[in-house]
């Protein structure tokens, strides 16, 4: 109760990591989710709410009068009481994301594959649904591919490439892998390499990591046979596609010798993550093609054996072989725009939207999809909501 009451997610988060308490923890005659969404003093409510879903609060809770005493009133017919949850605690009255990520969280879907990776070192990846808005189907397939790493299907390190348009949640993913592992990660910026001997020299160039003067080899010669991460951003952008296939080895055998070294490093326990941007245009075709609002699995599938070809033909058959799982990800539903423009109108306006009514959150956000441009994905919503704002401040 009081991390909760202190309005900050991140002592909220400490808490729960420590497993002192659980985030279906009963707060009086409330539960946890319960006592935050009806503590009208909350600033970072938003934050507060995802934090708790993301370490498991269950919001069958919200539902349960035992969780969530019910509001009395008295109506005209003759006395007789009409007993209803709190305001706050339904999804009409939260907000759009709030909404979108309680709803998410009680989804069937959501559950099966979150148990997926339940029983694994990778359990705590389930938490990323609740720092990205949508991605349902990359979060499926990736969970399968962790599911089965897991259990030792395969004895060649894990490589992932996160593919598809811009704005839509690959370089997030790639950067919150490692912290919510609790293991380090080391981020090549692929744009600035002209050799093989930059890609092994190169030092981690993450705004979002702690500043380290490790080259690559340093970085994986110092956790020899540890779980990390290296992240390769934006891979397909290099002059020379040549210069990557002194990573054939690494990705298939487990081990690797980067020019100069004087042996072999294991490095069968790093997981690689390369993102970037080929395939955009198949996306977006192929989304067309979909039927339903949503994507279905084989659908999802179809796509996925779509698009090898597309980075086969960029990066090589060679290297292309040795990757593990190619994961495109898709373009935004309207509930998942809606979500992504209200986070960032409460992240970009601070506290100058904490007295905003819930009227004019919805109208501000609507009015951002109307700016939304599909292939910059998030970052038009953020552009809009950013004018928008300077619209609200002189009002």
């Amino acid at each position: 109760m009081f991390a909760i009451a202190s309005d900050d997610p991140s002592e909220v988060r400490r808490v729960l990591d420590r497993g002192d308490v659980s985030p279906n923890e009963t707060v009086g005659p409330q539960s946890a989710l319960a006592f935050a969404l009806t503590n009208e003093r909350l600033v970072r409510k938003m934050d507060i709410v995802k934090t708790l879903l993301a370490y498991g609060a269950d919001p069958a809770a919200l539902r349960n009068p035992e969780f969530n005493p019910p509001n009395r009133a008295n109506t005209s017919n003759r006395g007789s009481m009409v007993v209803s949850p709190p305001a706050t605690t339904t999804l009409e009255k939260m907000d759009p994301a709030t909404r979108y990520y309680v709803s998410r969280a009680g989804a069937m879907h959501t559950r099966k594959t979150s148990a997926l990776i339940q029983k694994s070192s990778f359990r705590p990846l389930v938490r990323v649904r609740y720092d990205i808005a949508g991605q349902d189907r990359v979060f499926e397939q990736l969970f399968m591919v962790l599911n089965q790493h897991s259990r030792g299907f395969s004895v060649a390190p894990l490589v992932a490439l996160l593919c598809g348009p811009s704005g839509h949640g690959k370089s997030l993913l790639a950067r919150k892998f490692g912290s919510l592992l609790g293991v380090p990660t080391h981020t090549v910026n692929v744009t600035t390499l002209r050799s093989t001997h930059d890609l092994w020299h190169s030092q981690s160039m993450s705004p979002y990591e702690e500043p380290s003067p490790l080259t690559l080899s340093q970085f994986l010669l110092e956790n020899e046979g540890k779980r990390c991460v290296v992240v390769l951003d934006e891979i397909e952008k290099t002059e020379d596609p040549k210069l990557l296939y002194s990573l054939l080895m690494p990705w298939e055998l487990g081990r690797c010798s980067p020019p100069g070294g004087d042996r072999h490093i294991d490095v069968k326990n790093v997981i690689w993550l390369g993102t970037s941007n080929v395939g955009h245009d198949l996306v977006f075709d192929y989304h067309e093609t979909v039927a339903g609002p949503t994507m279905s699995r084989e659908e999802y599938v179809e796509l996925v054996r779509l698009l090898r070809p597309r980075v086969s033909e960029r990066l090589g058959a060679s290297l292309l072989s040795r990757v593990t799982t190619v994961l495109p990800f898709i373009p935004f539903s309207d509930d998942e725009k809606m979500a992504i423009a209200t986070e960032a109108l409460y992240s970009l306006g601070g506290d100058m939207t904490a007295s905003l009514s819930l009227e004019v959150v919805e109208k501000t956000v609507h009015s951002a999809l109307a700016h939304y441009i599909p292939a910059e994905g998030a970052r038009s919503l953020h552009r809009a909501i950013s004018g928008l704002l300077l619209d609200i401040s002189e009002s």
